[in-house]
Formats: C-alpha cells, sequence, structure tokens
C-alpha cells in the first residue's frame, strides 16, 4: 500500500567545499559560529559590515542577517536549520532574502540558485578545529546549477576572507 506521504527527492548540483584548519578548540569554533554576538563580528565578505543578526539555533530555525556592503548597499540573507550536532555539524539551507526574511535573488546574479544546502562540520584537530563547509545548489534549475558550478573560484575567494576574518576574531578572544 502507498504511503499517505509522499517524499519528494531533491535535486544537488556538484558540491563545493572549502576547509580551513583554525588555531582554536572545537568549542570555541562551534561558539563563535553559533551565538549571534560572534556571528556579528566576523560573519560575511571582507569590507562588509553586519547591520541585523537574529538567530534561532534550532532545526526548523534561522539565521537571518543584514551586512552593509563598502559602497553603502545592503545584502540580506538567512539560513534554515535543518540538522544542529553540538559541536560538530550544522545543516542548513541557505539563501538571499529581502529585509523581512523572505527568499529573493542574488543582487547581482539573476540565475544564482535560490536555496543552497551547506554543512559545516567542525573535527577536532588535537586544540586546533578543521572546519569543512560543503555547500551544493538544492533544487536548482540546470541554469542555476550552471551558475553556482561556474563560480567556485569566486566562492573560494569570497569564503577565503570569511575564513580570515573568523581567523582574526578567534585569535582576539584567545589573546
Amino acid at each position: 500500500m502507498a504511503s499517505a506521504q509522499s517524499a519528494v527527492a531533491e535535486t544537488y548540483s556538484k558540491e563545493f567545499v572549502i576547509e580551513r584548519l583554525f588555531d582554536a578548540p572545537r568549542d570555541l569554533v562551534w561558539k563563535v559560529f553559533t551565538q549571534s554576538d560572534h556571528l556579528m563580528k566576523w560573519w560575511g565578505p571582507k569590507g562588509f559590515k553586519m547591520l541585523v543578526g537574529d538567530l534561532d539555533l534550532r532545526p526548523g530555525g534561522t539565521f537571518h542577517y543584514g551586512m552593509q556592503a563598502p559602497d553603502g548597499s545592503e545584502m540580506w540573507g538567512r539560513w534554515v536549520f535543518r540538522e544542529i550536532v553540538k559541536p560538530e555539524r550544522l545543516v542548513f539551507v541557505s539563501s538571499f532574502s529581502d529585509k523581512d526574511g523572505g527568499l529573493s535573488r542574488h543582487p547581482m546574479a539573476p540565475t544564482w540558485p535560490i536555496e543552497m544546502l551547506g554543512t559545516a562540520t567542525f573535527i577536532d584537530k588535537g586544540g586546533k578545529t578543521l572546519l569543512v563547509n560543503r555547500t551544493v545548489a538544492l533544487n536548482g534549475s540546470d541554469e542555476e546549477r550552471a551558475t553556482f558550478e561556474g563560480n567556485f573560484a569566486s566562492m573560494t575567494q569570497g569564503w577565503g576572507g570569511t575564513w580570515d576574518q573568523l581567523a582574526a576574531y578567534l585569535a582576539s578572544l584567545q589573546a
């Protein structure tokens, strides 16, 4: 007999992976990645200023944030948490959003996927933390997946700048 509920299969793009070894214990890296007051001090591309960072850390909860670019324009985003395994893993759907948290297109790339599925894994390396971030375009069209996959180099640069800010923030907390 068929189930009353039908599961909808999700589709994915190729996986974008970026990792960095941070000179900080895993519990601290987890803390600064999962608490709004810390995220406000390092999250986002270099040169951007965090404006808002509302965080509800639970499955189904969100991180809704706003940033101001160096040119004064604003960019909004949100994560919807699927899985939280403290202090090992966060699984979340990320997207660009409007000021109210509604989904929106990438402000500079109209064929960017609406949603991406991310998994951040925090691996203890004897007092240091290996942070591995894996992201796929979620349920994107062929064009959206191609846009996502064609931007791995720029994503590496963008995430690299964000990880640089995280490393500097972690160092400031341990000084």
